[in-house]
């Protein structure tokens, strides 16, 4: 991890306290005293010394003092320097390995359902809450296309993609369709369909009504019209974020202010009212990323923290990502290399189907 210029600031023995003070906070989640630190400190020093210590960290914004508690805890900007300038990140361990191994062993399940599996293995691993922003499937090649009558107004809309990811869409067709006029779009549409994205359909669609307008029947082409407005509707971005895990942020010791922000929290994602500022941060660059507290819009009032990373396909683009929720006093170290590793292996999933 890079240094920063508070880090530099602080000597060696206010920097060994403050990495100390932290790494004990994230691990019990209540205030480090500074008995504590003197008997886990390298060199002999007195509590009086770690306490001047600790008051000049205090000062520096980096610490404070819950209540009349005579221990400290780390602050956001203590938690971001600590994350960026001394955070020792482990190796994935083998069990941990071994279970997301498992969640993507089965490649018989579709995009759709395997991306629920890796989801419920992080929020089971983690105990915390789990994030996937699934492929952006507007950009894979298709497959299959069907349509599924079910009743006089309403119908389903089948798109199979070349990776496997099945998307259906439930919709109220144009009036008159009958179950003929159903499979002469889905033939039409099949027969051009194969290997083209949904937005490179919508241009050859444009090209074959007008050169086959005299074959196509009125009804077939109004469906098809209607069919491939659902899969291009900016909306339909919404669906592809899954979430996980929502009881493990709600412990039964939580006080009542923190159980109502982790709720506001999963209420505004399951009505997907910031889900641009998840794809934005999740799209906008490589690697493992740490969002601390407000240092994020989305997760400002639930006081949380997100470690999430964006995944690729086989050309090196990003398209989708994972992520874990927690408390800010998550154990970092151990959730980094959790959430690359996964990220990582579903980016791998993703290139070897494309490529079947």
């Amino acid at each position: 991890m890079a240094g920063s210029p508070i880090i530099d600031e602080l000597n060696e023995r206010s920097r060994e306290v403050f990495r100390r003070l932290v790494e004990a906070y994230l691990e019990t989640g209540e205030p480090v005293g500074s008995r504590t630190l003197t008997e886990a400190m390298t060199e002999k020093v007195s509590p009086a010394t770690v306490r001047n210590v600790m008051q000049d960290l205090e000062f520096m914004g980096l610490l404070n003092s819950p209540h009349v508690s005579a221990g400290r805890v780390p602050t956001q900007t203590g938690l971001r320097l600590f994350v960026d300038g001394l955070l020792e990140v482990s190796d994935l361990n083998a069990d941990d390995r071994a279970k997301i191994d498992a969640t993507v062993k089965s490649n018989s399940a579709d995009m759709g359902t395997l991306m629920d599996r890796v989801g419920a293995a992080l929020s089971g691993i983690t105990a915390g809450a789990s994030l996937v922003l699934t492929p952006k499937h507007e950009e894979a090649p298709i497959s299959h296309i069907e349509f599924v009558p079910l009743g006089a107004e309403r119908a389903l809309a089948v798109i199979v993609f070349s990776d496997g990811h099945v998307e259906n869409r439930l919709f109220h067709p144009p009036a008159g369709q009958t179950p003929a006029s159903m499979r002469e779009a889905a033939n039409f549409l099949n027969a051009i369909a194969e290997g083209k994205t949904i937005g490179e359909l919508r241009k050859a669609i444009e090209t074959e009504i007008a050169a086959r307008r005299q074959e196509l029947d009125g009804l077939a082409q109004e469906l098809i019209d209607t069919g491939i407005a659902l899969w291009m509707d900016e909306e339909g971005r919404h669906e592809r974020l899954i979430v996980r895990g929502r009881a493990n942020l709600i412990s039964s010791g939580a006080e009542a202010v923190d159980l109502d922000r982790v709720k506001t929290l999963f209420d505004d994602l399951e009505r997907k009212r910031d889900i641009a500022d998840f794809l934005e941060l999740a799209e906008s660059a490589e690697g493992v990323r740490i969002f601390i507290g407000s240092e994020n819009k989305l997760f400002s009032l639930s006081g949380s923290s997100l470690v999430v990373s964006p995944y690729m396909n086989a050309d090196r683009k990003i398209i989708g990502a994972v992520g874990v929720i927690g408390p800010t006093r998550l154990n970092y170290g151990r959730i980094v290399p959790i959430v690359d590793y996964t990220a990582q292996l579903v980016g791998k999933l993703i290139s070897d189907r494309g490529k079947g």
